[in-house]
């Protein structure tokens, strides 16, 4: 039997998942989770095969929160779902230490395979990303995003998500001037000019946090 844990602020979401999951008979939902605080809490009592993880939660999250699971939990196996169907996004993911990556908007048969594959020791890409992702470190007309850290992404999507240069810095345990410096690169590397472009960006590349 494959534990899972889910992790998801979207109460429908969670919801749906362990529905898709109740239909096998190898996998079960052991543990759920709302945010990075409770993902790492759960990881540390329960018994958990895999962590189905969304990668954006309020507090930690996204690629910092799968390191903290890969550095806590090295052999643990971690499958990111996502409302990102980019392939930059994924590769981040799958830098920090995730094994395998899906999109919400995937067939309830891809999940349950991924899910089969990775809690096994194997990896997963989305069948829809594969192309994006093999291809964009070559691709010449790749977006400017794709040359962003993955510290500097995570600032422009939570300031995407209104957060201030301190509630930032709060978060992410740093000070308001490193936000602010890398929130400087970042829009540099963007060519924008202020936050009102930034966001329009991130709409038109659908980098804003679901």
């Amino acid at each position: 039997m494959i534990r899972i844990l889910i992790a998801d602020d979207h109460a429908i979401v969670r919801g749906g998942l362990k529905e898709i999951v109740a239909t096998t008979m190898d996998i079960v939902a052991v543990e759920e989770a709302t945010n990075g605080a409770e993902v790492m809490a759960k990881l540390r009592r329960a018994d958990i095969d895999l962590l189905l993880l969304d990668m954006t939660m309020p507090g930690s999250a996204g690629v910092d929160l799968v390191r903290r699971v890969r550095i806590e939990n090295p052999r643990l196996p971690i499958l990111v779902l996502s409302m990102h169907n980019e392939g930059q996004v994924a590769s981040r993911a799958l830098r920090a230490g995730a094994a395998g990556y899906v999109t919400k908007d995937s067939d309830p048969a891809v999940l349950v395979a991924a899910i089969r594959k990775v809690a096994a020791g194997g990896r997963f890409i989305d069948p829809a990303l594969v192309d994006s992702i093999v291809f964009s470190a070559t691709d010449p007309d790749r977006p400017a995003h794709a040359s962003l850290s993955n510290r500097e992404f995570q600032v422009l999507q939570r300031i995407v998500a209104g957060e201030s240069i301190g509630e930032i810095g709060s978060a992410l345990n740093l000070s308001a001037k490193t936000i602010s410096t890398h929130k400087m690169r970042l829009m540099q590397k963007l060519g924008v000019n202020n936050n009102a472009d930034l966001i329009r960006y991130a709409i038109q590349h659908d980098l804003s946090p679901k």
